[in-house]
């Protein structure tokens, strides 16, 4: 292995292929990552991003043959080159069972292509036990909006995750994993890892990481492929992978307005990094120099906890109207349409307001922004979605059926017939299934780095 050992280095170069396992790249981007001397390949499995179902499921937003193609590319580049690969937040929401799934398509792919490597998984998953443990010794604490948080709360969780820094992977390295395969991980602890781990230091190296968490984001074409960063003890340069791509200035600086409340700060488990006097230079059309980046130390260490549950169940019903005199009064249609759904429910299925709930949104007009919409007049065209929530599947597919006639012929007051609408599929009710929602926006003290999470490794076999 290539820089596997833990002697100082004059700097480390992180080839990350794209923002997320799954999402594809041009293989040859890699192979030039790996010839421009990458020490580490690292790549994020996961993300929020797409709501709270992945977690309270724990299913993956991503699909095993893709993940299954990108790994092929990541794991015969890295055992050519010696180096290893990082991989974070399995299974979009690094549940245990993600990181199962994603090291089973790894040993596949490792078996067909004759692959000998030692293989790390890190489960990030938490008890509600074990953590109203660390909530009785006021151990936990809210993070905005949130308040403080109840045990019930804990209890009602499906699945929750502690978002590891890097410690857990560098032991991992250190242990002699070739393949770190991690449960949910914050996404600059993947690139951060390798680079700390060899005595980088603390502020470039997580400005790095947090530069080339999504890849080619940073650059001209992010559609393009991934990039090269290379820390030492100054700073670090940033490069594409692609030669017709460039990074700039603009673009590598920008980055850092993306998912952080102040453009100027992130935090991360053991402190914040600081970006207020770091300058970014070009050293020619396609890579940038960043120097001054400073990293505080923070006087405890924290692990940010994410958990989902269920809301109840749901079943979606679309249709969509062009007929004129509606969409010249949408609005009054729309309330004329959620009362007289609430009315035929109640006389139907005798149920009350509180035993369900549903949301009407109109597609093509403020759907999106609602009451900030700047544009104004009557729309063109409008797609009507019914969502309704019941605490069962059967009752929500009940209530969508109440109101498919209305979704379908609800003609407004001033219409002297009955208009005839359009599903958008037969039939019209889908069920969605059950509904989730986030409720943890929490910390853990921790005087470990390592503690909530657990390393297992194993050895495979070549074919």
């Amino acid at each position: 292995m290539r820089n596997m050992d833990n002697e100082p280095v004059g700097s480390v170069r992180v080839l990350t292929p794209s923002g997320m396992l799954g999402a594809g790249w041009d293989h040859a981007t890699v192979e030039r990552g790996i010839a421009l001397g990458a020490d580490v390949i690292s790549v994020d499995g996961g993300s929020t991003d797409s709501g709270p179902h992945y977690l309270g499921s724990a299913t993956p937003k991503t699909t095993a043959k893709a993940v299954a193609r990108d790994l092929r590319s990541l794991l015969t580049a890295a055992a050519g080159a010696g180096i290893p690969v990082i991989v974070g937040s399995c299974g979009t929401s690094g549940t245990d069972r993600g990181v199962d799934w994603v090291a089973g398509i790894a040993a596949e792919v490792m078996a067909e292509e004759g692959l000998d490597l030692k293989v790390a998984r890190i489960y990030s998953e938490q008890r509600a036990v074990d953590l109203k443990e660390h909530l009785d010794a006021g151990r936990i604490h809210a993070l905005p909006p949130l308040g403080e948080l109840r045990a019930e709360t804990l209890e009602s969780c499906t699945h929750i995750v502690g978002a590891m820094g890097h410690e857990p992977i560098v032991a991992a390295l250190r242990a002699g994993a070739q393949v770190v395969l991690a449960g949910r991980a914050t996404d600059t602890a993947l690139a951060a890892a390798y680079p700390l781990m060899k005595g980088m230091p603390a502020g470039p190296t997580w400005h790095a990481a947090k530069i080339v968490e999504c890849g080619g984001q940073c650059t001209t074409n992010p559609r393009a492929g991934g990039v090269l960063a290379t820390i030492d003890a100054d700073g670090f340069t940033i490069e594409p992978l692609d030669p017709a791509v460039a990074c700039t200035p603009t673009t590598v600086a920008a980055h850092m307005l993306y998912e952080t409340v102040n453009p100027y700060e992130m935090r991360e488990p053991d402190g914040t990094l600081d970006v207020r006097d770091a300058r970014y230079t070009a050293l020619d059309d396609r890579v940038v120099r960043v120097e001054g980046s400073r990293f505080h130390v923070a006087d405890q260490y924290t692990i940010k906890l994410e958990g989902a549950r269920i809301t109840g169940y749901e079943t979606m019903s679309f249709s969509a109207i062009r007929d004129p005199l509606i969409l010249a009064h949408i609005d009054a249609w729309a309330d004329l349409m959620r009362t007289v759904i609430r009315q035929r429910v109640g006389q139907t299925l005798g149920l009350a307001d509180h035993e369900y709930d549903f949301d009407l949104r109109l597609y093509g007009h403020n759907a999106v922004l609602g009451d900030l919409e700047p544009e104004s007049g009557p729309p063109r065209e409008v797609g009507v979605m019914l969502l309704v929530n019941a605490p069962d599947q059967a009752t929500a597919t009940a209530v969508a059926k109440v109101a498919n006639p209305l979704m379908l012929h609800l003609p407004t007051p001033r219409m002297d017939y009955l208009p005839s609408l359009a599903f958008a599929s037969s039939p019209a009710e889908v069920e969605r299934g059950a509904a989730y929602e986030f409720v943890l926006n929490h910390v853990v003290d921790c005087d470990d780095p390592t503690s909530l999470f657990r390393i297992e490794t194993e050895e495979t076999t070549r074919a």
